[in-house]
């Protein structure tokens, strides 16, 4: 009897730890290609902290606004119909209306991370140089 109870012991032990290995190895397998995905370093530093900012991935916004490419364009006039479209005055949803708004927001923070700033000039090395 007692052999019986250690041979059950020990098979729930395997079972167990197969499943723990197997979890673990999708885990790193998933956080692999998050880590793929955003790009890792420092863009991908800044990319998980505007995700944490507005509560969406990028992927997910433009999926809400239905846009492939970040196009400004094509990403104002989806948006512009999908908020007139939920407003709640016409029967719409305040949920899907703040879902398209986050949305927005999320791709437009993208855009203006990609964009470089208009104030930098770069210099050409034809200026005056400094007397020492």
């Amino acid at each position: 009897m007692a052999k019986y109870i250690a041979q059950i012991i020990v098979l729930g032990g395997q079972i167990i730890g197969k499943a723990f290995s197997r979890a673990l190895k999708q885990e790193i397998a998933a956080s692999q290609e998050a880590a793929k995905r955003a790009g890792g370093g420092q863009k991908g530093q800044s990319r998980a902290a505007a995700n944490l900012r507005t509560g969406m991935t990028l992927e997910e916004a433009q999926e809400i606004l239905n846009v492939n490419k970040l196009d400004p364009e094509e990403v104002k006039k989806n948006y512009e119909h999908l908020f007139s479209v939920n407003d709640k005055a016409k029967g719409g949803s305040f949920y899907i209306q703040s879902k398209v708004f986050r949305a927005k927001e999320r791709i437009d923070q993208e855009l203006k991370e990609a964009k470089p700033p208009e104030g930098e000039k770069t210099d050409t090395g034809t200026g005056q140089q400094q007397k020492q």
